[in-house]
């Protein structure tokens, strides 16, 4: 059952267009928002952000990550060339999101702004992102045509949220952990309302199905979509169709350039891809190198060891410490040689 509390916030924090509710909401839990975000998703929320990150085209110049929060989505859209623009109601979770960005290079902008009236021109964006924010938005196609009045057509809008059930075996254990276990988890929070807020919304946003059909009539179409943890967080990226109706395949022109001449829409970017690339693979190469080395000399312990304990100057509980050492160093190394392994065979590093 539903607080007191909750109860008396709940009202105006779902009402259209409630940006002074939740901004002060999210003002009160912004010192372990992250904490608590991490545990909920059971340490996988960065694994998803790097999801979206990834669906940014390359290419994009200008990329908007609404609904910003503490600014964890930020790090990975930051490029050379790029502009990055954070977003965000609640100003106490921009100070901490201005707190963890290095100031240095291609820094992200900070803005405290409502999502209904973005303070950007038409046209103007080549992406934007909205990482567990999109269904505070209320209503949703408003927010929907104001992202459309943002973006170039083309442009892409790249949404990760979490989701309610979905018919299926896993619909009871998911419904159980929005309705108990997440308000639970909530008590550790100054705002535990604001857990309870969080459960009810991601059953009121849905499954999936009715977002996707809000994109739909706001002229967005879905070229990708993504389930993570049997469903219950989903990934989707859509397109900015045209005014007359049709679907482009790039952003277009930036509205948005570097104040720098250049051959593509006016900018001329730094090529550091290759680079990065090119840096990440030899590290991973490097750690690769001395995770084996390290686990062939734990096996080759663990053959002397087996062979000479006898002969060895252990007494009492001597032999058996080195065997759990022994022992537990070569599972260590060796799980990590082996994702190190895998790592290195990837096409590329997180971004």
């Amino acid at each position: 059952m539903p607080t007191s509390q909750e109860e008396t916030s709940a009202p105006d924090r779902f009402r259209p267009h409630a940006v002074r509710e939740l901004g002060g909401m999210f003002d009160d839990v912004s010192g372990r928002y992250d904490l608590l975000n991490r545990i909920m998703s059971l340490g996988q929320d960065r694994a998803w952000r790097a999801a979206m990150w990834r669906a940014v085209p390359e290419e994009a110049h200008t990329v908007l990550d609404l609904c910003t929060g503490s600014g964890v989505s930020l790090t990975g859209l930051r490029r050379p060339g790029r502009l990055v623009l954070g977003v965000d109601a609640s100003l106490r979770m921009l100070e901490v999101a201005a707190g963890r960005q290095n100031p240095l290079g291609w820094a992200p902008r900070l803005v405290c702004a409502d999502a209904f009236r973005l303070p950007v021109a038409d046209r103007s964006l080549a992406a934007m992102t909205i990482a567990f924010g999109i269904r505070n938005l209320r209503p949703l196609d408003e927010a929907l045509r104001e992202i459309r009045r943002v973006l170039a057509p083309g442009g892409t809008l790249v949404v990760l949220e979490a989701a309610a059930p979905a018919p299926g075996p896993f619909a009871p254990i998911h419904a159980f952990y929005l309705r108990h276990l997440v308000p639970l988890a909530g008590r550790l929070s100054p705002d535990p309302s604001a857990y309870q807020y969080l459960s009810r919304s991601v059953f009121e946003f849905g499954a999936g199905p009715e977002f996707e059909s809000a994109l739909d009539q706001a002229g967005f179409r879905v070229v990708a979509e993504r389930s993570f943890l049997a469903g219950a967080t989903r990934l989707w990226v859509a397109v900015r169709g045209a005014e007359g109706g049709q679907f482009l395949p790039g952003p277009g022109k930036d509205r948005m350039q570097i104040a720098r001449t250049g051959a593509r829409n006016g900018v001329n970017v730094p090529k550091a891809s290759r680079g990065r690339m090119g840096e990440w693979r030899v590290w991973t190469g490097v750690q690769l190198g001395l995770s084996l080395a390290l686990t062939v000399s734990f096996i080759w312990a663990l053959t002397i060891l087996g062979n000479s304990q006898f002969q060895l100057p252990l007494a009492g509980w001597h032999p058996s410490l080195a065997w759990l050492l022994v022992s537990g160093g070569l599972v260590v190394f060796g799980v990590r040689t082996v994702i190190l392994a895998l790592r290195f065979r990837s096409p590329g590093p997180p971004r």
